[in-house]
């Protein structure tokens, strides 16, 4: 019998970017399909999370942001999800702020993007229902800030 495993915690920050009814997203290839992803990424050791916001977006976009206000918590357990044989040892808490774009929010072009990148997209915030943005649980609550003021919460352990 394999021994359990003892799942590391990973504290990370993500961006909901908008701008005139838009929201930035990155569009990937992970794990053969193609999708989107919010920018963010992993929080370093004594960095605020809505520092790690502004570097990561800046890192992967190259755009400067404001950060305005935390929307969401969001945590993902990999052992309650689909992939819990190969995730178990996955435990991620992400912070996802609102930000808005400093300067001209049309140059885009991060020196640092995913492995999994494949490019950035203006995305208009009522066809995000229809887009396969991972996690899926993300798409309506961004959805819902094209006609609705900025809810927040704790979105729990979704996938």
């Amino acid at each position: 019998m394999a021994e359990p495993v003892t799942p590391t915690i990973r504290t990370s920050a993500k961006a909901v970017v908008l701008h005139d009814g838009h929201v930035l997203l990155q569009r990937a290839n992970w794990e053969g399909q193609d999708c989107y992803f919010l920018p963010g990424g992993g929080q370093h050791p004594g960095e605020p999370l809505d520092q790690t916001a502004r570097r990561e977006v800046h890192e992967e976009t190259g755009l400067r942001v404001t950060v305005e206000r935390m929307l969401w918590l969001r945590e993902y357990i990999g052992a309650n999800h689909e992939h819990a044989d190969t995730e178990a040892g996955t435990h991620r808490i992400e912070t996802i702020f609102h930000c808005t774009p400093e300067g001209d929010h049309g140059r885009l072009g991060g020196h640092a993007e995913d492995d999994v990148q494949t490019g950035l997209e203006w995305v208009e915030l009522e066809k995000l229902p229809g887009l396969n943005l991972l996690p899926h649980a993300l798409r309506q609550p961004i959805a819902a800030l094209a006609t609705a003021g900025p809810s927040s919460g704790y979105l729990g352990d979704v996938a």
